[in-house]
């Protein structure tokens, strides 16, 4: 059937009376006669070539169809309802896209989104995750979250919050090593920078030949995090990301030794213009940013 031919004021009328159950008092509602309500209703259920109502001397009870039919054509009016409320008062839905890299996207910005939410209604996020690598032009990006130093070409960088990076690992591993050496006794885990564990090595004062640092590399912090829960060995990521299982303590830091790689930091293009929407985007998580800050002091 092509529901275009269905007739929007008898739709209405099964509406109404499906509300009062009575056609008269559906009739006072909709400012019509008592028979026009019935005649629009009998209307539609011939279209359908289904009965709505089960029509008694007291008054009306739906059928199984009317039911089922109920729920649908009250949604679509409360949705027509709230879109035509919001044209009145010149209110319309804003659309941010943000690139996020997924360790960020998923640690960090994930548990907050029902604040920005609740906060922010009328505004669509739209949430893409990359490995710190996007073209905002080609991918249509408001916004892109990236980790580095907040130098990119042609970029605009606000700082969100540090990173530093230490060592993570299960708590039974924890209890094993007593000395940063120690981590020499685990398979190390690491993300594609190769120097990161000789680095952070030089930052614990601890010497070892570089060809001796052997590892198991992963694309994603969050697959080397869940890999260090499950004692595959000893992590090297950035805390802050992972706020949640240290807290849960499936995972631990064993030393306060850190290597300073970078911060994640929010960005856009130059000479971009902001909406309004976008600009309250960044002040949520700025704000957000600085609560998550204070908390931890």
């Amino acid at each position: 059937m092509n529901i275009t031919h269905l007739p929007l004021n008898a739709i209405r009328a099964f509406l109404v009376s499906a509300k009062h159950l009575n056609f008269t008092r559906a009739a006072v509602e909709l400012c019509v006669t008592q028979a026009a309500v019935s005649q629009q209703v009998k209307m539609l259920e011939a279209q359908l070539g289904v009965s709505l109502f089960i029509r008694q001397s007291r008054g009306l009870n739906l059928t199984e169809e009317g039911m089922m039919l109920l729920p649908v054509v009250k949604g679509a009016f409360d949705h027509l309802s709230d879109a035509l409320e919001m044209l009145a008062q010149g209110i319309h839905r804003e659309v941010v896209s943000v690139g996020v890299v997924g360790t960020f996207a998923v640690n960090w910005l994930l548990p907050r989104l029902a604040d920005f939410q609740a906060r922010f209604p009328l505004i669509d996020l739209r949430i893409s995750t990359n490995n710190n690598t996007a073209d905002p032009v080609a991918e249509g990006l408001d916004y892109l979250i990236r980790f580095g130093k907040g130098s990119w070409h042609a970029t605009e960088a606000t700082k969100l919050l540090p990173a530093p990076f230490t060592v993570l690992c299960q708590p039974l591993i924890a209890q094993a090593m007593s000395s940063p050496r120690d981590v020499l006794n685990y398979t190390l885990l690491r993300s594609y920078n190769p120097d990161e564990w000789q680095l952070w090595m030089e930052e614990a004062k601890v010497t070892v030949p570089k060809a001796k640092l052997s590892a198991i590399v992963f694309d994603s912090s969050i697959s080397m995090i869940d890999a260090a829960i499950q004692g595959y060995g000893v992590a090297l990521a950035p805390p802050a990301m992972f706020e949640r299982q240290l807290a849960e303590e499936k995972l631990v830091q064993p030393f306060e030794i850190y290597l300073h790689k970078g911060s994640y930091w929010l960005t856009k293009l130059h000479g971009q213009q902001e909406t309004q929407a976008q600009l309250q985007f960044k002040a949520w998580l700025l704000a957000q940013v600085g609560e998550g800050q204070s908390t931890s002091e």
